[in-house]
Formats: C-alpha cells, sequence, structure tokens
C-alpha cells in the first residue's frame, strides 16, 4: 500500500487547494481552499472562462458580491468531486469584526443552499482571533458548520472547542517555520514543533472529551504529515499527495483517543482577557496570527482588483 492508502485508514485525507482539477486523482473526503489558493487558482488559464463568468453573470454586485459568487463558484466545483465538504473561507479583513463575520458565513450558506447543497457540506473558515471565535459560536448556533483556521496555539483550541466549533486547522508548517528561523536548526520527526503543537492540541481535545474536529494544515514535507496519522483529519497540498500516492514506506499510528486518554493534563479555562494574555504571551502564536491575517488580507485586496479589472 501507498503512505496515501496507509494514512487513510487512521485519518480523513483533505485536499488542500483551490485548483479542483488537481485533486481527482488523490480522491480526497474533504477539500479546502483559502484567499491564497483561489488567487492562485483564477491566475491558470483553464480557471479564466469560470472566473469571466461569474463577473459577466453578476456585474450588477458589488466586488465583494461577485467575490463571495466567485468562492461558492469554485467550492460547487469541488463539491462534484468529493463526497465530504469544502471549507470556503470568509474574508479576512473581517478578522476583528464578529458582526461582519457572522454576516459573511450567513451570505455564503444562503449562495450554497441557493445552488442545492446543504449546509452540512459546508464549513465557513474563520481566523482563530476572540472576534472569529464568537462568531462561530453564534453560527454553529444556526447550524452553520465552521473551520477555525490560523490556529497556531492551545489557547486558541481551547477557546474553540468551548465555542463548539466544528473543526480547527492547526497550521503545522508555519510553526516549524518560526522555529527554524528562530532557532537556526531543523527539526524532523517526533521534535518537529509544529507537529508536537498539534499533538498537544488533539491529547487535550481527547483527553476531556471535546467534540471539535483537529485537522492538521499547512504542511511542509511528508515526515510532518506522517507524524500525525491518527489526527482526526490531515488537510494535504497536491504536490504532498502525490508524494505520498508515489511512496510505499511504512505509516503507523502515532495519535488515538485512547493514549490521549491516559495523558496527565489538566483542564484550562479561558475568558477574553486569558485568553489574549496567553496568546500575547507566545510570541510564535501572536506573530504568525498576524502574518497570516496580513498575507490573506493582501491576497484579498489582489482577487478584488482582478474582479475589478474585468468589470
Amino acid at each position: 500500500m501507498t503512505q496515501l492508502d496507509q494514512l487513510k485508514q487512521f485519518t480523513t485525507i483533505v485536499a488542500d487547494t483551490g485548483d479542483f482539477q488537481a485533486m481527482k486523482a488523490f480522491a480526497p473526503q474533504d477539500a479546502t481552499t483559502n484567499p491564497s489558493l483561489i488567487l492562485k487558482a483564477v491566475q491558470k488559464d483553464e480557471y479564466k472562462p469560470l472566473l469571466e463568468k461569474i463577473v459577466r453573470e453578476h456585474a450588477a454586485l458589488s466586488t465583494d458580491g461577485i467575490i463571495d459568487q466567485l468562492l461558492v463558484a469554485f467550492g460547487l466545483e469541488i463539491l462534484k468531486l468529493i463526497p465530504g465538504r469544502v471549507s470556503t473561507e470568509t474574508d479576512a479583513r473581517l478578522s476583528f469584526d464578529t458582526e461582519g463575520t457572522i454576516a459573511k458565513g450567513r451570505a455564503l450558506i444562503k449562495l450554497y443552499e441557493a445552488a442545492g447543497i446543504r449546509r452540512e457540506r459546508i464549513l465557513i473558515k474563520i481566523a482563530s482571533t476572540w472576534e472569529g471565535i464568537r462568531a462561530a459560536e453564534v453560527l454553529e448556533q444556526e447550524g452553520i458548520r465552521c473551520n477555525l483556521t490560523l490556529l497556531f496555539s492551545l489557547p486558541q483550541a481551547i477557546a474553540c472547542a468551548d465555542a463548539k466549533v466544528q473543526l480547527i486547522s492547526p497550521f503545522v508548517g508555519r510553526i516549524y517555520d518560526w522555529f527554524k528561523k528562530s532557532s537556526g536548526q531543523d527539526y524532523t520527526g517526533a521534535d518537529d514543533p509544529g507537529v508536537q503543537s498539534v499533538r498537544s492540541i488533539y491529547t487535550y481535545y481527547r483527553k476531556f472529551g471535546y467534540a471539535t474536529e483537529v485537522m492538521g494544515a499547512s504542511f511542509r514535507n511528508t515526515s510532518q504529515i506522517v507524524e500525525l496519522a491518527g489526527c482526526d483529519l490531515l488537510t494535504i497540498s497536491p504536490d504532498l499527495l502525490k508524494q505520498l500516492a508515489e511512496s510505499d514506506a511504512p505509516v503507523q499510528r502515532k495519535l488515538s483517543k485512547e493514549t490521549a486518554q491516559s495523558a496527565d493534563l489538566k483542564k484550562i479555562s479561558l475568558d477574553e482577557k486569558s485568553f489574549r494574555l496567553a496568546l500575547n504571551d507566545d510570541a510564535m502564536a501572536s506573530e504568525k496570527l498576524s502574518e497570516g491575517i496580513r498575507l490573506f488580507c493582501a491576497d484579498a485586496v489582489k482577487l478584488d482588483k482582478i474582479v475589478d479589472g474585468l468589470r
């Protein structure tokens, strides 16, 4: 069996791409997108007709409205290829706007439902800021499932679980990047700080019986992926999916509910003040969260300009 086939025995595999043509070969259960992936996709020749069609058909809408239509159009195409769920991201410029994020989540779900898609097949991606978590809490109460992204720390994960969100996406690769740059050394296998972060979150969740799903994200190499075999879900780029599909090296389960329940942990309570202090005290998490929001905001602006240029 390939590494990819072995992983599928322990973990739900998710394709991390806006390029729905690229995911056909790997038969993932779910798929995720983000502003950077959509921006990259719409600049490819094969997706320009879809972009032009959306702009043409919705020319009377605002740029923001056209972007919503575009995101959903990509989501609809992806849903034709997978049996599970697609994650569609809210505008990163709403990361500190609870009411704006709630409104955006409702708007995206309304578009999907108008196209005949049940809301159970959609995850609304929201940045794991305090404001984003509060928005997700409201949306979840309305039956709109959420994927909390740009997550780099246990306090963020705990706040998400307490808000009863459906799923979180801790970013393995970006944590690895920060520590590699900060320390000047490389990390492999179980010593990788990104891997350790996801393991600690998974263990905490299963120790205390949280229902929130853990989906490792943002991988730099297949070693990071293999070290998290057994995590609820792993979202993986097409390049790394290809590497896993071409390798037959053994994969062993590394994470399990049974092992987590035997861990010696104390439950942590967080309110807004303690959340913000804990996040501020974690230089890596606070820096990577801010950086991630800036990058997604920049790509959202670029996407706006592409759409405006076609109007």
